[in-house]
Order: structure tokens, then sequence, then C-alpha cells
């Protein structure tokens, strides 16, 4: 039988127990404790190689931030002209399309029997009035009492109120224009009867004209009353004007808020219900100028840029976006101050070391 085969085995296992299950015992049988033979293995092994990052340095720039909003066009005034009282259309009709100033007549009814109405009245009060002389003579000579005098002014006013409703009566038998505008709708037809609360025409107001937005909640805090304006219409036409509404209340089914820019029409080119997109200049803050590409998110899925230090660690900051330009994003909520990676962000990460080459300009990546 082979002998020594089997020594050799025995003596492996035996080395091998003693340097795994009982190690600390055999260094400190050698004086030499396990601390400093890990410390050891560790300086032993190379450091990782660090990964190489482009970086760009930024500081804070005032931006002019704008909101861009989709709406349409209104006429700044708008009005139905109804009849208050009853009869038939005696004026000949205006047609749709005209210009009338205010004051104009629109429609005019048949008076009937209003300014016979008009006439006894002012009778009945020339009456009154001589009755009520009458009797404060007698009272100043005492041969009336107080209470014919009382009498007699009461008729009198009497008389005064039917003149006053007789005159209102016989004024509103023609409908006048209240404001310059222009014709939507034909005035009444000639001959047609008017009712109380009936359509004599319909009149808008075209110069200045508004232009109606909605902003979201997001965008509504940046505008401001009085900010300049621009919006493109449907038919490429591009006008300016100023905000000069902004809704304090949101509209409860879309939670946006109206807001209305006034921009000057005088050739009335510009019609009520077309499309437009509107440019509002909102208030600047500031921001930093940054290649799109270098957007990324983090673990928790926040929108930012990871950022590296002279000595090349790296961190990671949340950012907003301002706006996207051919140069690259605006982008706000950053430290006045900043290094960003713009190329090799996704091969590392938050407290890693790299190697950084720092360009100078947007313009400089490639």
């Amino acid at each position: 039988m082979r002998i020594f085969p089997l020594v050799t085995a025995l003596t492996v296992m035996a080395v091998m127990y003693l340097m795994i299950m009982e190690r600390d015992a055999v260094f400190r049988f050698a004086g030499v404790s396990a601390a400093e033979t890990e410390l050891t293995e560790e300086a032993e092994e190379p450091e990782a190689p660090r990964v190489r990052v482009v970086g760009l340095r930024s500081v804070a720039e005032p931006v002019p931030s704008s909101v861009v909003l989709r709406g349409r066009t209104e006429a700044m005034r708008q009005v139905e002209v109804r009849s208050e009282t009853s009869g038939l259309v005696v004026s000949d009709p205006i047609r749709r399309g005209a210009s009338v100033s205010a004051g104009d007549p629109l429609c005019e009814v048949a008076p009937g029997v209003r300014k016979a109405a008009l006439d006894e009245a002012q009778a009945q009060l020339a009456e009154a009035e001589i009755a009520l002389r009458a009797a404060e003579g007698l009272s100043e000579g005492g041969f009336a009492s107080e209470t014919r005098v009382a009498n007699a002014r009461a008729a009198r006013l009497s008389a005064q109120a039917a003149v006053d409703r007789a005159v209102e009566e016989v004024a509103r038998l023609v409908m006048h224009a209240p404001f310059d505008g222009m014709l939507e709708t034909d005035t009444a037809e000639l001959g047609s009867l008017l009712q109380p609360g009936g359509l004599c025409a319909t009149l808008i107001q075209l110069d200045p004209i508004k232009l109606v937005g909605f902003a979201t909640e997001a965008q509504v805090d940046s505008l401001e009353l009085d900010a300049p304006a621009g919006a493109r219409l449907a038919s490429g036409r591009e006008v300016m004007g100023t905000v000069n509404f902004i809704s304090r209340s949101a509209d409860p089914e879309t939670r946006t808020f109206r807001v209305e820019v006034t921009i000057p029409n005088p050739d009335g080119r510009i019609r009520d219900g077309q499309s437009a997109d509107i440019l509002i200049s909102g208030q600047s803050a500031e921001g930093h100028l940054i290649p799109g590409s270098a957007l990324t998110l983090n673990d928790a899925g926040e929108l930012g840029l990871r950022l590296v230090d002279d000595e090349g660690l790296v961190s990671f900051a949340p950012a907003q976006v301002m706006r996207d330009t051919a140069e690259g994003m605006w982008l706000t909520g950053l430290p006045d101050e900043i290094g960003a990676i713009i190329i090799g962000q996704e091969f590392t990460r938050e407290g890693a070391h790299v190697n950084v080459t720092w360009r100078d300009s947007v313009e400089d990546v490639e």
C-alpha cells in the first residue's frame, strides 16, 4: 500500500483547515493580525479605471420666458339690439356688414296712438298746474284748506308722471346703435311686427379686437397684465398687442384660466372667431443653456442633470425645462454655477469619480 499519497492528502487537508477555519489563530501564532493582512490585500488591489466624460461649466443667465396658447379672435363688443315696445317697422332695413356710429337709428316702429297719449298727458299736466296755482292762491287768502292744496299738488305730480311715461314710450319707437360697430345681421324688415324683446339687429365692434386663449395652472403664474403678446392667425397674418385680462378663477371643467389680448384692427380685416397661436412674454427667470441630450433620470425618476466638480465627484441635481431652442434647452431649478456632464452621464452614477474633459460652450459640443 502506498502511504505517501495518503499522508500528502491528510497534510493538505490539515493546512486548508487551519488557513480557513483557524486563520486568526494561525496569524496570531505567526505574530500578524488579520486586519493588517486585509489592508495589505486591499492595498495590493489596483484602482478601478475612471469613466471619461465631457463636462460643461455654466453660469445662470436671465432668460425671458414666454407662454404659447392656442386661442381664437373675439369681438370686443357684441350686442343684440331688441325692441322695448310693440309695433310695425316703418324704417327701411340696413343690410349686414354696414358700419354704424353710436346713436345712429337702426329700427323705427309706427307710433300708433302713442303721440296722442302724449298730447293727452301734456294737456292734463297743464290743467293740473292751473288747479294747483288756484288752490295755492285761495289758501294764501284763507279761502282753501291745506288738504285742497295737497290734493292739487298730488294731481300735478301724477300728471307729470303720465307725461314722462308717454315721452319714454315715444322714445322707444326708435332703436339706436349703442356704440360704433358693424352690423352682423340685417335690421328688422320694413312692415314686420316687433314685439317687446323682438330682435332689431346684431351689432359687433371689431376695433380693437380680442385674442382669447386659455392658460394652464402651470402657465398662468408667469403671465402679467400689459405684457406684450403676438399671435399668428390661421390665415398666416401676424399681429401684436398687450394682455388686458387674466382670469382669477379657473374653468371648473378644464381647470384653465381665460387670458385676453387686445390688438388693433382699424381695417376690420381680422374677423371674429379666427383661430390663432398666441405667444405671450412672461416673467424672466435665471437659467442654464444645456444640450437636451444631457438630461437624464435618477433612481427616483426625477428629471435633471448629473453634475461633476473639479475633483471628478459626480452628483445629481433636479431641473425644470424652461424653453427648448435650437441651441439647447434652458433649465431652471439649478445652482447659479454648475459643471454639467453632457457626454457620458449614462455611464456613471452619484458618488462616483470620473475623468472629465471640459468644454467652453454648447457650440463646442459635437
